[in-house]
């Protein structure tokens, strides 16, 4: 059982001016049922039925930040985020269609993940990170953005818990080179500061965060 008594951490790096900036901070509500139909039609063979994905490069998108799928395809579609598989997906989405599946996966329930025995002592020092984040590098607790159980903030930080641990590395890698951006570079500049295994720590903690 990992601590309950974590260090306080530092103050979160997003400022109130930078959330009203974000381009999904103020998202429409979606239509669920109208996003399940195009679910069940184009992204149920790669995320699964349920929203849980079972290949481990593939994100699980059951209960995702509503605003932020429809953010991230709506980049996805404008070629600022490149995810080649993606790319005849989003040809044909509409904003609507966007707002629709957003809704329909922030409905869906995340499968809770168990630690394996392997990962015991790389989740305890992501707890760490996680939690207290690392003040002599200016890097804030992750928490202090995505929430003490890793489940985000509606329309502002998207959910990281029960994500696939390799998806969390393979993502936070890509912060790190630069190889994709965040807004205002917050997670690149975050991701930069931390080592590749301090990256696999945190993925192998956020994947079972409960």
């Amino acid at each position: 059982m990992f601590s309950r008594h974590p260090i306080t951490p530092p103050i979160c790096l997003l400022t109130l001016a930078s959330l009203l900036m974000s381009p999904w901070g103020l998202a429409r509500a979606g239509d669920a049922k109208a996003g399940e139909v195009i679910a069940t039609q184009q992204c149920a063979a790669c995320h699964g039925a349920d929203g849980n994905s079972i290949a481990p490069t593939f994100p699980n998108l059951a209960g995702q930040i509503e605003g932020y799928i429809a953010d991230q395809l709506m980049k996805m579609k404008l070629g600022q985020r490149e995810v080649p598989q993606m790319t005849a997906f989003v040809a044909n989405l509409s904003p609507e269609d966007m707002e629709n599946l957003g809704a329909y996966y922030a409905q869906l329930q995340a499968k809770p993940a168990a630690i394996p025995e392997s990962d015991v002592d790389a989740a305890q020092r992501g707890e760490r990170l996680f939690r207290g984040g690392l003040e002599n590098m200016q890097v804030a607790a992750c928490m202090s953005c995505h929430g003490p159980g890793g489940l985000g903030v509606p329309q502002v930080y998207p959910r990281v818990a029960n994500q696939h641990r390799d998806y969390l590395e393979q993502q936070l890698l890509a912060y790190k080179s630069g190889e994709r951006e965040s807004e205002g570079n917050i997670m690149n500049d975050i991701a930069f500061k931390l080592s590749a295994q301090q990256i696999k720590d945190l993925s192998a903690y956020m994947h079972a965060l409960k």
